[in-house]
């Protein structure tokens, strides 16, 4: 099942983002297949990355909540939510 981790980050953490950034760069690249996408929110202008936006296939939702906990961004304490919901993906057409 696909879930989407929709995580925005703390007021004025750019500094925490670009410590735990190659971490957590790291993080993803181990996670093979079962990694759809992934990349950062960015401010309205373009230039901030405010959040991450992951689209991960897991077998249940506990297994996201791990992928989510394991993440070393959330172990710096970088996110002020982290959203996960179930996701279908509609297109493009697999």
């Amino acid at each position: 099942m696909l879930f989407c981790l929709y995580n925005l980050d703390q007021p004025d953490s750019q500094a925490v983002r670009q410590a735990h950034r190659p971490a957590h760069v790291a993080y993803l690249e181990r996670q093979g297949e079962r990694l759809v996408a992934a990349g950062p929110l960015l401010s309205d202008d373009g230039q901030a990355m405010i959040g991450s936006l992951i689209i991960l296939d897991c077998a249940d939702r506990g297994e996201a909540e791990a992928f989510a906990a394991g993440d070393p961004y959330a172990a710096a304490g970088l996110f002020a939510t982290v959203t996960i919901r179930p996701w279908r993906r509609v297109f493009p057409k697999s």
